[in-house]
């Protein structure tokens, strides 16, 4: 079994990446069940917490059946970051996790995100100030390095090791190469193999089938998988990665049937969370993702984008599931 702090988590976890605007309570919902074992929330400015941002308080929602969940922080100043750990804790997560990876400019302009990763001293000093300042499990969620000829990761896990963190996850790609090209385990690899290392270490990029998560697991022989953008409008592949670790085999893919009902159940929770109107509206960005792959889809996609209620969702989602009976029994 896998610990951080006093979770217990599977042998070999699967845990669903904290992602800006993807990683909301309805979403996390359909993750959790369909096989996420350990789940983030989009990650949250520090600053924003502390003067009382509505979005940011608003990211501070978490309900008992996703447990356990961490709430994801940001920031580049050490008060701020031990001001939002303190009211982080008051809503009870089960852990804390710590932003050092965003890639994004708006983010590391603040000296935020992965813009600490120029600077590992202040790296550790925020998340002392974090650790010091609750008594959740922290863990902290990093990349390799700001470029390929300042990889860092080594002195930063033995380093943030030593501040008292619970776990640590690694993105193996540096800060400049964004998402693109491809992933570099190796260096988690070697982060395993440090005998100094004694934390659960998780990896992190470019996982999207059963095939590939088996063969990594093997390969780097980390403690834990996270899951990112695979996950987006494809909930499944926590459990299909999962019955392939046991069995071989492939579970069957969604059916038309499946997929409708996660866009439905997705949408209800999105309304109940946010409110019909604008649960639905930010609905919009997850059509496609749900209906990637599937023959004739953009026929629909744009009834989909013009519903504002949920008893038009349901009348759509019949026409929808009739169009694709039909088509099926043509073929």
């Amino acid at each position: 079994m896998i610990k951080i702090g006093n979770i217990q988590l599977p042998e070999f976890p699967l845990l669903l990446a904290p992602m800006e605007d993807v990683s909301d309570p309805p979403f996390r919902r359909l993750c959790k069940m369909h096989g996420a074992d350990l789940m983030y929330s989009e990650f949250i400015s520090s600053e924003g917490l502390i003067r009382d941002a509505i979005k940011s308080r608003k990211k501070l929602d978490i309900f008992d059946y996703e447990r356990p969940v961490g709430i994801q922080i940001f920031g580049g100043d050490e008060e701020a970051m031990a001001m939002s750990a303190r009211i982080v804790e008051t809503v009870n997560p089960d852990l804390v996790d710590i932003n050092f990876g965003c890639p994004v400019k708006k983010v590391v302009c603040k000296g935020a995100g992965a813009g600490v990763l120029k600077d590992i001293d202040l790296m550790v000093r925020l998340t002392k100030a974090v650790v010091s300042s609750t008594s959740l499990p922290v863990t902290v969620k990093t990349r390799l390095g700001w470029d390929s000829n300042s990889i860092n990761i080594d002195e930063v896990a033995e380093r943030l090791q030593e501040t008292g963190i619970k776990a640590l996850t690694i993105h193996a790609r540096t800060r400049g190469q964004m998402y693109k090209g491809e992933a570099d385990w190796n260096h988690i690899s070697r982060i395993k193999q440090n005998p100094n290392i004694e934390i659960p270490i998780f990896g992190n990029g470019d996982i999207d089938s059963p095939e590939k998560a088996l063969e990594y697991k093997q390969k780097y022989a980390c403690d834990g998988i996270m899951i990112g953008r695979a996950a987006i409008g494809y909930p499944w592949i926590f459990n299909e990665i999962k019955h392939f670790f046991k069995t071989g085999e492939h579970l069957p893919a969604p059916t038309i049937e499946d997929r409708l009902l996660a866009v439905r159940q997705h949408a209800e929770w999105s309304a109940e969370w946010k409110g019909e109107k604008l649960g639905l509206i930010e609905m919009r960005q997850h059509y496609s993702n749900y209906f990637r792959g599937v023959p004739h889809f953009k026929d629909f996609r744009k009834k989909f984008l013009e519903v504002f209620t949920l008893a038009e969702m349901d009348e759509l989602i019949k026409e929808t599931q009739h169009f694709y009976s039909e088509f099926q029994a043509q073929i």
